[in-house]
Formats: C-alpha cells, sequence, structure tokens
C-alpha cells in the first residue's frame, strides 16, 4: 500500500485517525506551542487542505489531541475508582491521575510547556476537566469541588514534591478530610 492510500475512497475516519496520531507524536515531540501544521503535513504525506478538511485548524487538532488524551487518561482513573466512594475514591483518582500524567510521553510534553501556554488555557476554558473530575471523583453535584481538585492536580503536576510518599501523605493528610 503506497503512503499516501489512506486518503482514497471514504476513509474520512481513518484519515482523521492517521492525522491526530501523528499531531499526537509532534506534540509529544515538540510540545504543544509548536505544533506546526507543516510538520504534521510532512509526517502523514498530505496536503494541507487535506489535514483541514479531515480535522480541521491547529486549534481544533491540539483541542482533539488534548481531549482524546485526557480520555485514555481518565479510562484508567476510571477503573481504578471504580466501587470506591468518599475520600478513598478522591485520594485515589488524584493519585492515579497523577502517576498516569507524569508517565505518559504526552503528559510529560504538556507538562514541560504547561505554564502560561495553550494547554493551560485549554484546561482553563474547557468544561472537560472539572466535569471530568466530577465524575472521577463522585461529585457530580458540586462544580466548584471538582474545579478545586482539577486545580490540585495542576498543582502537585506543575510543582512536584520530590519525594512520591511524602505526596501520597500531603494528598491524604490535606484533600481527603474535605470529603
Amino acid at each position: 500500500m503506497a503512503r499516501d492510500d489512506w486518503l482514497v475512497g471514504n476513509r474520512h475516519d481513518a484519515a482523521a485517525e492517521q492525522i491526530y496520531a501523528a499531531a499526537t507524536e509532534l506534540i509529544a515531540r515538540d510540545g504543544i506551542d509548536r505544533f506546526d501544521i507543516a510538520a504534521l503535513q510532512a509526517r502523514v504525506h498530505c496536503s494541507r487542505a487535506t489535514i483541514y478538511r479531515h480535522v480541521g485548524g491547529k486549534s481544533q487538532i491540539r483541542d482533539a489531541v488534548l481531549a482524546r488524551e485526557a480520555e485514555r487518561i481518565v479510562e484508567s482513573v476510571r477503573a481504578a475508582v471504580r466501587g470506591l466512594s468518599g475520600s478513598e475514591r478522591t485520594v485515589t483518582a488524584v493519585e492515579v491521575a497523577l502517576e498516569r500524567i507524569r508517565a505518559d510521553p504526552l503528559g510529560q510534553a504538556l507538562l514541560h510547556s504547561i505554564s502560561g501556554t495553550s494547554a493551560m488555557q485549554w484546561i482553563g476554558r474547557s468544561a472537560m476537566p472539572p466535569a471530568l473530575a466530577s465524575e472521577l471523583v463522585g461529585l457530580s453535584d458540586d462544580p466548584v469541588a471538582a474545579q478545586w481538585i482539577v486545580r490540585v492536580v495542576l498543582s502537585l503536576l506543575c510543582w512536584p514534591v520530590d519525594d512520591r510518599g511524602t505526596e501520597r501523605e500531603m494528598i491524604r493528610r490535606f484533600l481527603a478530610p474535605c470529603w
């Protein structure tokens, strides 16, 4: 199969997947603020028009890559908190989210470029992080608490505690009593 056979026929979903996969690699490698449509074109061997037709422009691609990555992390948190409630659920959700974000190459790229960038703006304007936090820690009736959880996670990501045991203790000691 030729390199651009994925563009032949009615294969919109396959094209979008290929473009998103390449965009994810580029963002993980170069950072979200250095993401470039020309580099994406070269990576997927197609025109700028083809990219726009299948997935939109630069901001839509970045938003989609962040949303898709968030969903992957959220799935692992969902699995970890299944059957838990109260403070045990909250603490586990925060600990697993931190672990997954830190272990993921895209999460690492975002952490290195997060302060004052597109990623931080996306997190700040998107309803998704607080909505996911609400679901994961069981706060469906308290959107302000969900926003606070997102900020706790972001602060621990941006200003990590050197010792994971101390970080765990901080989460258990100061976050758990809130629930």
